[in-house]
């Protein structure tokens, strides 16, 4: 496994109410910075792309899987 960056940990190690609140629509843009740091930091071109395509549809429309998998699970789990 790859050693994380300060982003990747910062984002990691936030409060869950913070996390929650970057699930809200257009705030979820910082997330999808965190799926492309992510995919770049471990090679993983997936998440990646998944993390370049979350920026467009994901501050409209995929902010919902963000809230859902933040909620139940403590962080965004799809493609991150």
């Amino acid at each position: 496994m790859a050693q994380k960056t300060g982003l990747i940990s910062a984002m990691d190690n936030l409060p869950w109410i913070v996390k929650i609140i970057l699930c809200i629509p257009f705030l979820d843009i910082i997330w999808a910075v965190y799926r492309i740091v992510k995919g770049v930091e471990e090679n993983n071109m997936l998440i990646l792309i998944f993390g370049i395509l979350w920026i467009f549809p994901g501050s409209v429309i995929c902010w919902v899987l963000d809230l859902f998998t933040t909620l139940f699970m403590g962080k965004p789990t799809i493609f991150a």
